[in-house]
């Protein structure tokens, strides 16, 4: 008894030493209400391993300016362009030469809250599947003739990737400078020799915030799950297919992988050269600059494009405010594909309030995941989306990893952003809005074409599934808020 009592005495001291200064922490950060319970709950029922777990995945950079922007000069160019087109905006002289009243309001939030620039003289072209991506970044590279920067999240040491690697050595003996930055966790797999290859050949590469000890808190919880690639400038890609041969070959017990990319011609691809030039600097501390690199604007006749970044090293939560002006605009649809589905309160609500008005909300999940924790936090949401009327299909043919949003004819993302807690507050993501009717009305007739290999999960059907999936997915969408 006595032994009961005295192992009571040392739990009841550790709690008031570990978590009730933790939870003090949590409030004074002033979070959600919502997020801020979460984390409560889990430092009184895991004390300890409550509080590791959250120094390593829970606190909040973004406040503390732990990512410096500070000294980039193609940022400060960026800045001083933003600023005058938020002033032409206000004259109302570039939104009625693009023809883009009905976007304005999101066109100048992204100018402001991530100076993301509104260019017009673009080329797209919509990549559907791994294949067709890789035969297009290939046939990209090759044609390279001054610089290649590529970063990715995952960059495997597969068929695909040493093919890739292969060529970049090849361009490189041609003169071409190359540049590459991959996650250090999405990237884990990648051996020494690989990259000691590639620098052998004077290929520059980088892991993105190396997770080692004793820093290993500080970083682990912070990924770069940008997919982008700029050439010479002016041809760039964005989406969400990393470099591994399960994007093309599918994965066991998956089966078909399906996705979604973007090629870009013209002036965004110079914008997405700024997020690139901005992780750069971040990692080696060198500036890149100069006509070479960022090719001057001009105000061709092309697709409307802003390239928008966010992440711990931005003020704003800019893509997820970027959604949330698309979705409380929508009229008639908001169409919605992803792998995993955990939205913030407050798009949970823009989306449910857009049913409720009778806009015709409908999102793509997969049916089977990658990760089971995903999969039970994604199933936690699903039946007060069914509930408020937003209707809702599995994906049958595979893995759908694809994350794009269409609004209506008039506004179309298409990025690295899942729509989930991670990649709207925690991840650096990279998204293109688009602002054209033809190009959404395309990616419409993509949708469409999901769609033919989903089933429609129905409301009352959903609400009988067994009670042991309910418990499971309600004690998963205690944590989804911080997962």
């Amino acid at each position: 008894m006595s032994d009961w009592s005295e192992f009571w005495n040392w739990f009841y001291l550790i709690f008031l030493i570990t978590a009730i200064p933790v939870a003090l922490m949590i409030i004074l950060e002033k979070r959600s209400p919502f997020k801020t319970a979460a984390w409560i709950l889990v430092l009184i029922l895991i004390p300890i391993f409550g509080m590791i777990f959250y120094l390593v995945f829970g606190q909040e950079y973004r406040k503390r300016k732990m990512f410096s922007r500070r000294g980039i000069k193609s940022l400060k160019a960026m800045r001083r362009l933003s600023a005058e087109q938020l002033k032409n905006i206000e004259q109302n002289k570039l939104i009625s030469l693009a023809g883009l009243h009905h976007q304005a309001p999101i066109i100048r939030l992204l100018l402001n809250n991530s100076d993301s620039l509104l260019t017009t003289g673009n080329k797209l072209h919509l990549l559907v599947d791994g294949q067709q991506t890789f035969d297009r970044i290939i046939e990209a590279i090759e044609k390279a003739r001054h610089h290649i920067h590529m970063e990715y999240y995952i960059f495997a040491d597969d068929k695909i990737g040493n093919r890739i690697k292969d060529i970049l050595i090849k361009k490189r003996k041609e003169g071409v400078e190359v540049r590459l930055i991959v996650d250090d966790v999405g990237s884990w797999g990648l051996t020494r020799k690989f990259f000691r290859e590639l620098q052998a050949n004077d290929i520059e590469i980088y892991p993105f915030m190396e997770v080692r000890f004793p820093r290993f808190t500080s970083r682990v919880n912070y990924r770069n799950h940008r997919k982008i690639i700029v050439i010479d400038g002016k041809t760039g890609f964005i989406g969400g297919i990393n470099i591994a041969d399960r994007y093309i070959e599918g994965m066991k017990g998956l089966g078909h992988w399906r996705d979604t990319h973007l090629q870009i011609g013209g002036d965004a691809a110079t914008t997405l050269q700024v997020i690139f030039a901005a992780d750069w600097y971040f990692i080696t501390k060198q500036n890149l600059y100069g006509y070479r690199y960022f090719p001057p604007l001009s105000d061709a006749p092309g697709v409307p494009v802003q390239i928008s970044a966010s992440g711990p090293d931005y003020s704003w939560k800019s893509i997820e405010q970027g959604f949330f002006a698309a979705i409380t605009t929508a009229r008639k649809r908001i169409h919605i594909v992803t792998p995993y589905l955990m939205p913030p309160p407050e798009l949970k609500t823009a989306l449910k309030t857009a049913a409720l008005s009778q806009v015709d909300v409908r999102i793509i999940i997969p049916e089977k995941s990658d990760a089971s924790l995903s999969r039970w936090c994604t199933f936690s949401y699903v039946e007060e989306l069914l509930e408020a009327g937003v209707r809702i299909y599995f994906y049958q043919k595979g893995f759908i990893h694809s994350k794009y949003l269409l609004v209506d004819d008039s506004i179309a993302s298409v990025g690295t952003s899942n729509f989930d807690f991670r990649s709207f507050e925690t991840n650096f993501e990279a998204n293109a809005f688009i602002y054209q009717k033809e190009f959404t009305n395309e990616l419409e007739q993509h949708f469409l074409s999901d769609l033919q290999h989903c089933r429609e999960v129905r409301y009352r059907e959903w609400r009988k599934r067994p009670l042991f999936d309910k418990v499971r997915e309600s004690l998963a969408h205690i944590i989804s808020p911080m997962f």
